[in-house]
């Protein structure tokens, strides 16, 4: 009978000390984007729209890792407030594209700021060619498991 490997202590963990970075990282960004009036999801619409204008509603979905409902709050909250804009029909399909507004803009580049702020506070204590080895490698990790966004 064969043996069955088991997790060990959870502070040797990877996939727990992942989660706990992600955790710290993701309340460091709502503190940091609280004074924004932004939530991270609404930041990181912005900031895909920001990269790559006219993305649908689904498209906008999956880069932001929502689904395609909570995007869609996102997005009429966003438009409501006048920071982005969807077009009334689509070009083609039923796809409607969305672009920031000038607001929209200009609230991206400060949350962009803040949340590179907090990046920077997280990475502080490596050097910067170990900065670069720690995307790689969790670039490396998320393409093991399957996932093929980039």
């Amino acid at each position: 009978m064969s043996q069955v490997e088991l997790v060990g202590p959870l502070d040797q963990a990877v996939g727990y000390a992942l989660k706990r970075a992600a955790t710290a990282l993701r309340s460091a960004m709502e503190a940091a984007l609280r004074p924004l009036d932004l939530t991270v999801p609404q930041y990181a619409c912005l900031e895909v729209l920001a990269q790559r204008p006219g993305l649908s509603n689904a498209e906008l979905a999956r880069a932001v890792f929502v689904t395609r409902q909570s995007m869609n709050l996102v997005l009429r909250g966003l438009e409501k407030r006048g920071l982005v804009t969807r077009a009334d029909s689509a070009p083609h399909g039923r796809a409607l594209p969305t672009e920031l507004t000038e607001a929209g803009r200009e609230r991206q580049r400060a949350a962009s700021a803040a949340v590179r702020a907090v990046e920077k506070k997280m990475l502080a204590s490596l050097p910067e060619s170990e900065q670069s080895r720690l995307l790689r490698d969790l670039i490396t990790c998320a393409e093991a498991l399957g996932d093929v966004r980039g």
